[in-house]
């Protein structure tokens, strides 16, 4: 995780990062706190070089440093795809999933993960690694987009 940052403070950003216009009520909402809670902590973020202008910036903790957002492609083995239900949840209760798709083949998942950090993606690997219902995962960390006919969709 990073230094400064806690889960909750990841969640927001996850969240400001896909909707830099997201209302205080609806951050309220995703990480439980109250909507004083959630003002304070995005006022910290901006202090901390977090959150610069309407633009997520995220690196060491200083203004102005470099975005260093990784995205990975995780294809998981469950043990066993038709009971696999509680992988799926942990998936869906994770901010960084950005998609998740079950595919035909040997492998049974195919999960979008975009993370503020490398060691992010490795510890959502971590925990998904540790559920019983998965029984391997094969990771591969995006080098550069050449191609993205998604954007802006």
């Amino acid at each position: 995780m990073t230094r400064d940052l806690d889960d909750i403070d990841l969640r927001l950003l996850t969240e400001l990062r896909a909707n830099a216009r997201a209302s205080h009520a609806r951050l309220e909402e995703l990480v439980r706190l109250s909507r004083n809670a959630v003002r304070q902590r995005i006022d910290r973020l901006e202090r901390t070089g977090h959150i610069s202008g309407y633009t997520i910036t995220e690196g060491s903790g200083t203004a102005g440093a470099a975005a260093s957002a990784v995205s990975a492609t995780l294809l998981i083995d469950r043990v066993d795809r038709m009971r696999g239900a509680e992988v799926l949840a942990v998936l869906r209760s994770i901010p960084e999933v950005v998609r998740c798709e079950v595919v035909a083949g040997e492998l049974d998942l195919l999960v979008r993960v975009e993370a503020a950090h490398p060691s992010r993606v490795q510890e959502i690997w971590t925990q998904l690694a540790a559920l019983a219902g998965v029984r391997d995962i094969t990771t591969a960390m995006t080098l550069s987009r050449v191609i993205d006919k998604t954007a802006g969709a």
